[in-house]
Formats: structure tokens, C-alpha cells, sequence
């Protein structure tokens, strides 16, 4: 007796291999056959009826652990295909917490307004798997939270004292089960780091099998040049390198840089370092508004920074330097959520257009929703452009990352799309539309790409022993409804999702189970 057997299915086994039509049984959650299966009984039979049967799909790049407190449930990721998820990316985890209070009010400013009631992330892991989510969840930890912890904002080079803080944080980490250390270049308090700085943490990545996952320093005219310095932090340390969202953001490095990304990353990996990529599917960018703001501004945490955008001669020289490094974008620069109710008028407007109504200079516009919604405030900004990301796209080295968040369908603001469509959109759009690769590769880089960069060994393939994370769909109807003006929205032409062998959603709704396992790298990894 099996609790499901699915009949009559196209079964893409996550490996990049052809599809073939098999029949699936599971039991306790696992999957326990993969062919004919015959003169046998299940609690529930799924007829295929000739479609598609993959595994879940796992997202290596997530925000989730922010918002999964708040919603477990986590339809945004659930509805589009999502059965595993990593959080705790671009240097920004929820954990470590320092003890010290000042420091913790930082990391509740800038990372996210949760309880913490928790200091490592074995702690916050045993939080979560309380609420039991609906996804399978690990995570990163991030540099820039472990730098906070050691160090507060700081702009400046750590002490040895600081760094052997450091180290030892981030040894805790990867001993309660973080899959990597991620930083962010382009945040502070990370981005205040050296190279040599990053190179010595992440040479205690290695005895744990863990890699580096990078934010990089500059993803616009200096993106070769980060490239560079990422792969030499690889070289130093002799950790495996993840570059996260891998994309050209400036239009005069379009069709350009990243050919010569590529071939540096390709060169490296001739020469036999372990150097993957992750990518979402979408010619916008999202993140904090607060990004457009010099990062000297940030010294001394979110408190020292609306200081200075208040003191007019400070004020001054950050708009001239915003202004110059904006020319020609802050139109390209949409508000995405307000937390008050106060500006909720400019989600969905662009700087230039909020400036307009306002009656004064575009950064000023940006610095003055920074101030009045104490950081609160993110942006979507279209910088990218489709033949880059084909480009990208097709290295066999890359893989799905949707740079997301799990949150319900009614989730306040607008944001990203990708928060809701990354997954079905490669398939949809850059598989069965621009057909820049089979199916197989596309489920593939969904799939068994994520899982084996992660050490999932028993994740992101179907086969026997396998867990039964699962999606049922109709490659013809795939589609990714969520859009930039309406991104709140189900996915469509996913007929079933399974987490752990547990119907999750059908059709575009959400059954209500939870049945989600908290990954610990290491230990049920």
C-alpha cells in the first residue's frame, strides 16, 4: 500500500536527462519507485493525464528568512513550483544577533523588523521549525549580519580581535547548519570589508564543505572588476564560489560585460576552481531605496545615516553624488512599497515622477522617503537587458535564484514579480518560447543544479529514497501571470504541488498544509 501513485506521467527526473513516461509511488513522504508499477494500491492515485512530473523546484537565492516568521504559508513561493528555499543571502541573515543591544537595534533597523529572540542561527532554525512552513527552508549566513555582530557599522578595516570574533561566528554557523557565507558588497556593513577580510572568513567555509555566495561589489561599470575580485577570494580561501544574480545593470556595459565575465568565470573554472552562478529571470533589479545613498553615509548604522541626510550641508554633498551617479536612471527607479500609509501614494511611481509631484530634486525625493519611512522603503529599477540575460542564461553552470521573499497573496506594496514568478517564467519564457534550451535543462537548473551546489543529496531528483517534493504541470499552460504592475498572483499551468509528499497546492490555491522541513547543512542535508 502506497500513499500516492502517480500514473500516467512525463517524469523529468531533475538530472537533465530525456524525459520518460513512468509511474511514481511514494510512501512516508519518500519516494519509493520510479517505473511500471502494477498490482498495487494507493490511499490516492494522480492521473498525469501525459503531463509533466518534476521535481520541486529548490531556490538557491531567497530572502525568506525575513518574512517566513510572519507567513509560513508562504504562497509566493508554494504557487509558483517552490518546494526548497535558502535564505539569509547578500550578506543580510537574521542571525547572528549580538548580545549588545545598540547592535541588535542595527540589525533590526537594516535587516528586517523581527523579535529576535534568538542570537545564532541554530536558534532562529529551532524559531522557524516551530511555525512549521509550508517550504523546505535553509540558510546562509550572512558576512554583513556577522560583521554587525562583531563590529556595528563601522567603516573601517577590523582589528585582529574583530576578526577572530568573526571567525568564530561564523564557525558557530556552519556548525548549526548554514549552507554557505553570503556577503553583500553594495550594503553596508558589509561592504566596509577588504578583500583580505572576505578571503580569511572563507577559508573556514572549507572544512565544512560549505561555499562563498557573493553579492558582488559593483554589478554595473565595475563589474568585471568584481568578477575579479570574487574569483580571487576563491583562489585565496580555496572555497567554492556562488556569484548570486550574476547580471550588467548599467546600459553602457550592455552585450559587453558580460562576455567578459563569462569568459573570466569560464577560465577560472578551466583552471579548476568551483565557480557557479545563480540568475532570476527578469530585466528589473529590487532592493532597498535606500541603495541610491553613498555607503560612507551608512557609518555608524541607519540612525548616523538619516542624521547626516538632515544636516544640510551633509545633505548636500550626498545629493550632488547621488545626482552624478544617476544620471539618466532615477526614472528607471520605482517605489515598490511604503510601510506608511502616509506615502503609500508613490508605490508604483518612479523618482522622477514623485519628484514632479513633490516639486523638488530627484534625490531629494529618494532621501526624503528614506527619512520618512526610517529606511522602510524599497525600489524596483529596470537596468538590465534581455540579451544579457539569454546570454547568462545559457552557461550550464547557472542556475534559478529568485532573489524572492515568502509572503502571502495580499502582501502589502507592489513588489518584484519575482517574488511570485521566477520558476514558471524560465520555463514559459525563456525554455518554450525563446527556446534557449530543452525542458530537461530548464528543470535541471531548478532542480538537480541548486541541490547539488547545496549537498541536498537526497532533494531535487526523482528517483528512489528521494524526498517526494513534487510539481505536476502542464508545459503548454506554464505561465508566469505575476507582472510588475500586478505581481500578486498564482502561477499558471501548475496543476499539483507536493512538499514532502503532502498536497500543497492545486490549481493555483494553496490546500493550507504546512509540511515543510527546516534544512540544516550537515545534519538532514
Amino acid at each position: 500500500m502506497y500513499d500516492i501513485i502517480f500514473k500516467n506521467v512525463r517524469v523529468i527526473d531533475g538530472t537533465s536527462a530525456p524525459w520518460f513516461r513512468a509511474d511514481v509511488a511514494v510512501k512516508d513522504g519518500v519516494i519509493c519507485k520510479v517505473g511500471a508499477i502494477k498490482d498495487a494500491s494507493a490511499q490516492e492515485v494522480v492521473d498525469g493525464k501525459d503531463q509533466y512530473l518534476a521535481p520541486g523546484f529548490i531556490d538557491i537565492h531567497s530572502h525568506s528568512d525575513t518574512t517566513l516568521p510572519a507567513y509560513p504559508q508562504a504562497e509566493s513561493r508554494i504557487l509558483q513550483g517552490i518546494t526548497t528555499e535558502i535564505g539569509g543571502d547578500c550578506g543580510l541573515s537574521v542571525a547572528p544577533v549580538s548580545h549588545d543591544p545598540e547592535k541588535k537595534k542595527q540589525l533590526r533597523d537594516y535587516v528586517g523588523d523581527l523579535d529576535y529572540t534568538w542570537n545564532t542561527v541554530g536558534q532562529y532554525l529551532d524559531t522557524l521549525e516551530k511555525q512549521h512552513p509550508s517550504v523546505n527552508f535553509g540558510t546562509a549566513v550572512g558576512h554583513g549580519s556577522i560583521r554587525l555582530a562583531a563590529m556595528g557599522f563601522d567603516a573601517r578595516k577590523a582589528t585582529d580581535e574583530e576578526m577572530s570574533l568573526m571567525r568564530g561566528l561564523l564557525r558557530e554557523a556552519l556548525t548549526d547548519g548554514a549552507f554557505c557565507m553570503s556577503s553583500g558588497l553594495i550594503y553596508p556593513p558589509g561592504c566596509y570589508a577588504d578583500t583580505d577580510e572576505l578571503a580569511q572568513l572563507c577559508e573556514e567555509l572549507v572544512p565544512f564543505g560549505a561555499f562563498y555566495e557573493t553579492h558582488m561589489r559593483n554589478e554595473g561599470d565595475h563589474v568585471v572588476e568584481a568578477v575579479a575580485e570574487s574569483l580571487e577570494i576563491a583562489r585565496r580561501s580555496g572555497a567554492p564560489l556562488q556569484i548570486a544574480h550574476h547580471k550588467v545593470t548599467r546600459k553602457t556595459g550592455w552585450q559587453v560585460h558580460c562576455k567578459t565575465t563569462i569568459a573570466m568565470i569560464e577560465r577560472a573554472r578551466r583552471e579548476g576552481l568551483d565557480v557557479k552562478c545563480d540568475q532570476y529571470p527578469y530585466s528589473a533589479s529590487a532592493t532597498s531605496l535606500d541603495s541610491n545613498i553613498s555607503l560612507w553615509a551608512f557609518d555608524g548604522g541607519m540612525d548616523a545615516l538619516f542624521a547626516r541626510l538632515q544636516d544640510p550641508e551633509t545633505r548636500a554633498k550626498l545629493r550632488d553624488e547621488a545626482n552624478a551617479s544617476h544620471i539618466g536612471r532615477w526614472g528607471d527607479i520605482y517605489v515598490s512599497y511604503a510601510e506608511s500609509e502616509k506615502n503609500a501614494w508613490a508605490v508604483g511611481k518612479n523618482i522622477e515622477e514623485i519628484a514632479a509631484v513633490r516639486g523638488v530634486d530627484p534625490a531629494d525625493a529618494c532621501f526624503d522617503l528614506v527619512l520618512e519611512e526610517r529606511g522602510r522603503v524599497n525600489e524596483v529599477n529596470y537596468g538590465m537587458c534581455e540579451e544579457d540575460i539569454e546570454y547568462i542564461m545559457q552557461r550550464p553552470y547557472v542556475m534559478i535564484g529568485s532573489d524572492g521573499n515568502a509572503v502571502s497573496m495580499d502582501y502589502p506594496g507592489q513588489p518584484h514579480p519575482r517574488w511570485y514568478g521566477t520558476f514558471p517564467r524560465v520555463i514559459a519564457k525563456y525554455c518554450r518560447e525563446r527556446k534557449l534550451f530543452p525542458l530537461e535543462t530548464a528543470v535541471f537548473k531548478m532542480t538537480g543544479l541548486p541541490a547539488s551546489r547545496l549537498g541536498l543529496a537526497d532533494r531535487g531528483q526523482i528517483r528512489e529514497g528521494m524526498h517526494a517534493d513534487l510539481i505536476l504541470f502542464d508545459f503548454d499552460q506554464i505561465q508566469d501571470t505575476p507582472t510588475y504592475d500586478d505581481p500578486k498572483q498564482p502561477c499558471a499551468g501548475i496543476r499539483q504541488v507536493y512538499v514532502n509528499g503532502v498536497l500543497t497546492a492545486e490549481n493555483g490555491r494553496h490546500t493550507g498544509a504546512r509540511a515543510g522541513h527546516v534544512l540544516r547543512k550537515g545534519v538532514n542535508a
